[in-house]
């Protein structure tokens, strides 16, 4: 009994402050980074100079001239820096460039943390967690306009070889206009090529999701080098199908089976959802078109009986139009019937938009989307 109350008085007495701990580890860390690079650019002073600190040669063809602080961001924290200077050449070095403040590796990482969805604020406390720096807005904003270029390339890049399947949807945000909040729409196409492989096509803005703005990316898509494009999933979205029959003439029209569904259910009362669904379900579950188009006329009149006019009449306008997928192989119809494919990408980019709010301008919406 007493070796056990020895045992819990002990373990109350033996503490360890973690915090205390983990500050003095950071300290030591630090430290050592510091001395490493500082060594390294004294080093490196002696190779331009062509000699040590204080060493008379012949071969000497630079003298110093003291030195200067500078902070350095590190993952290990900042850490000052005492950068030579000398008499006759500025002192240039690939161990830290000139005017730079930060580790690329830090700087990777606070793109990475934007890009990934965190909001601006949060860096600024992360950072200071980590390396006992904020780091402000504006800094996040600039280091991300480094990827800026590659975005751009990479959205006019030629599109190489046949696209048989294109799948386009859109998006709307917020964006401030002259101080007010107004929707900007990002428009989105992907497509799987004659091998079978899916690709991201390209992202625009548009001023909003009608005629003009879609014919405007489909002229920039084929600009670019789309062709062979065989069937175009989308759902009902204003001006799209007409943009896309004047682009792409020869190219069958799928109207996605799922956003279908749901504007049938909007004029379906709770009760009867389940019912419908499985009514609707049947008419893509038939092995060849004649098939499905009987089962459509068969769903058009049981739903008349129901006293769901509306319903019926979307089905007899609109069916047909979800039908266009029976046309190709078989084995192709679960994944070009429906505009899924794109829906993931599309829940992405509200995942990360949404923490953002209103945009500053459309331009960064398109980038932030288009880095996604």
């Amino acid at each position: 009994m007493e070796e056990d109350n020895r045992g819990t008085a002990l373990g109350n007495v033996i503490r360890i402050d973690d915090d205390r701990v983990r500050e003095h580890l950071g300290r030591i860390v630090r430290g050592t980074v510091e001395e490493t690079l500082n060594a390294m650019l004294e080093a490196e002073a002696d190779r331009l100079c062509n000699a040590g600190r204080y060493e008379r040669t012949a071969a000497r063809r630079d003298q110093r001239s003291g030195s200067y602080d500078r902070k350095l961001q590190t993952t290990a924290g900042e850490v000052t820096l005492k950068v030579p200077k000398l008499r006759m050449q500025t002192f240039e070095t690939a161990i830290i460039e000139r005017y730079r403040r930060r580790e690329s590796s830090v700087e990777e990482a606070l793109i990475e943390m934007y890009l990934a969805g965190v909001s601006v604020r949060r860096v600024e406390d992360i950072t200071e967690a980590l390396w006992g720096t904020r780091v402000s807005p504006g800094t996040v904003s600039n280091l991300n306009k480094k990827i800026y270029g590659q975005i751009e390339a990479w959205r006019h890049q030629p599109i190489e070889g046949e696209q048989p399947y294109l799948y386009l949807d859109g998006i709307v945000l917020k964006r401030t206009w002259a101080g007010e909040v107004r929707n900007v729409s990002l428009l989105v196409a992907i497509s799987v090529n004659a091998d079978g492989y899916r690709q991201i096509l390209g992202i625009v803005e548009g001023a909003k999701e009608d005629r003009a703005g879609w014919s405007a990316f489909l002229a920039h898509l084929k600009g670019r080098g789309l062709s062979g494009v065989e069937l175009i999933v989308s759902d009902a979205c204003m001006g799209l199908v007409e943009s896309a029959a004047e682009f792409f003439p020869m190219a069958r029209w799928q109207r996605c089976m799922v956003h279908f569904y749901r504007n049938v259910f909007s004029h379906v009362p709770a009760g009867k959802l389940r019912e419908v669904a499985l009514m609707l379900k049947a008419i893509h579950a038939q092995e060849d078109l004649a098939a499905a188009q009987r089962k459509t006329g068969e769903v058009v009149a049981r739903l008349h009986n129901m006293r769901l006019g509306k319903a019926a009449e979307l089905v007899e306008i609109a069916g047909p139009e979800t039908l266009a997928y029976y046309a190709f192989p078989e084995e192709h119809w679960r994944r070009i019937r429906t505009n899924n494919p794109l829906e993931r990408i599309m829940r992405e980019i509200r995942r990360r938009t949404r923490v953002v709010g209103a945009f500053p301008d459309g331009n960064s919406a398109l980038n932030l989307a288009a880095a996604r």
